[in-house]
């Protein structure tokens, strides 16, 4: 985790105080559930909850400290916890862990993090999606112009382009949510998942204490395909990050300029060029989402382990786990700031609509034409000539825009009523379902314009 990137909340999840605290509970509930089924004594299991909770609810630096000492004496991190853990409880101790294997812990703990991480990123990206709506409905009738491959295409509006934005990030908080369900699963099955030193009921209760579903079958460890489609979800979230964030970097281009990061007072965009407002946060998205997507083969190639159980996964999961949480936890929010600050320049909008002289509105004209009775073949030569004619001359001595081509056009004169050209070259023509794609999306239309 880099600080720069990292929030308290989520870096919390993956402090080793919060690992502890959790590999307690699942130890202490185990024992509770043993004790409900006889397996061992209530007063044992009391004693646990009690003097081991005592220890491990007051966990510092002195204990870190002592679990590490441990753990380099016997290369065995949840042993050297064990351990620690028993120099508080005493004699009971000995009930602690019956018949569970380490992955019994590790990976229910796991679960729970993640599960933790989960909720902090819901609750992102509703930030997220609230910061959109608000945009997008401010911006409901504000026409701009919509671009394929980079190039003028036909009028829109900027809040049906937000819309579209706020529907992505609505599909990914549902698929956050399936991520989030498929993860949340326990696993104390024992040795090979066998269940041969501890009852399948111990496991039942603890996963319903932990929030937690039954992993159907463990074979030891919980199987990784869960953990990679939690981490190629995160993928997806991300990639919708960055998705806004290259359209925030093109707007704000000098020779777009129609939206921009909001500039702070003081802030400064380059060292040697006092002048420049550089879309850094939108860079940075943009790279913060790179690093979230390269969990994903690391998580995939986790499916595969030995038989039953091997450890090629955890030193991967020790990495990616914290590191794609807590930077699509800071991506997340430095998005939602980013949508709820940005400046939208509605004029410059307007400007390089019709920067090009009318031709956006070709599409319409070719359909006003064959309306008018020519064939369509002919009216896309006609149309397609006279917005050529526009495009490469424009701005030169002799350049005409798209309707003054067309007025003089022997082809189009009394073919075609000026009126309906008119029509035709109105940007409005192309809001007119704002109201029915706004349903669809937010369910409210919202005021008229």
């Amino acid at each position: 985790m880099v600080p720069r990137y990292t929030r308290p909340a989520m870096a919390a999840i993956w402090a080793p105080e919060n690992r502890f605290r959790i590999w307690f509970e699942i130890e202490a509930l185990a024992a509770e559930a043993m004790a409900q089924i006889g397996t061992i004594p209530a007063e044992a299991a009391k004693n646990i909850r009690d003097k081991g909770g005592a220890k491990a609810n007051a966990i510092g630096p002195a204990d870190l400290e002592r679990i590490d000492a441990i753990e380099r004496e016997t290369r065995h991190d949840v042993i050297a916890f064990l351990t620690w853990l028993a120099e508080g409880i005493g004699p009971d101790s000995r009930f602690v862990h019956l018949g569970l294997t380490s992955s019994d812990v590790l990976d229910t703990c796991l679960s729970v993090q993640l599960t933790q991480a989960a909720d902090l990123l819901l609750a992102d990206v509703d930030e997220v999606l609230a910061a959109l709506k608000a945009s997008a409905f401010e911006h409901k009738h504000t026409v701009t112009i919509g671009r394929s491959h980079g190039i003028h295409a036909e009028p829109t509006s900027f809040g049906l382009k937000l819309a579209g934005h706020y529907a992505e990030f609505a599909r990914n908080r549902e698929r956050l949510i399936a991520a989030r369900r498929e993860i949340a699963v326990a696993a104390l099955s024992g040795a090979v998942g066998t269940f041969a030193h501890v009852d399948p009921r111990v496991e039942a209760y603890v996963a319903e204490k932990l929030g937690l579903s039954v992993e159907p079958v463990s074979t030891q460890v919980i199987p990784r395909d869960r953990h990679a489609a939690f981490f190629a979800a995160l993928a997806v979230v991300a990639t919708g990050i960055e998705r806004l964030a290259t359209e925030v970097r093109h707007l704000q281009r000098s020779e777009v300029r129609e939206a921009e990061e909001f500039f702070h007072p003081g802030q400064k965009g380059s060292s040697a060029m006092p002048h420049k407002r550089n879309p850094v946060l939108s860079e940075n998205l943009t790279g913060l989402a790179r690093v979230v997507r390269a969990a994903v083969v690391p998580a995939l190639e986790n499916v595969t382990l030995w038989h039953e159980r091997d450890i090629s996964h955890s030193s991967v999961e020790r990495a990616i786990a914290p590191d794609a949480t807590v930077t699509l936890d800071f991506a997340l929010a430095r998005l939602a700031g980013l949508v709820r600050q940005w400046v939208i320049y509605p004029e410059r909008m307007a400007a390089n609509l019709e920067s090009l002289g009318g031709v956006v509105h070709s599409g319409e004209v070719l359909l006003a034409l064959a309306r008018a009775g020519i064939l369509r073949e002919d009216a896309y030569r006609i149309v397609q000539r006279n917005a050529m004619e526009t495009w490469t001359k424009l701005g030169t001595p002799a350049g005409r825009t798209f309707r003054e081509n067309l007025d003089a056009d022997p082809e189009v004169i009394g073919r075609i009523a000026p009126a309906e050209l008119d029509a035709a070259m109105d940007s409005r023509l192309h809001l007119q379902q704002l109201d029915m794609v706004f349903l669809r999306v937010f369910g409210e239309a919202g005021p008229p314009a």
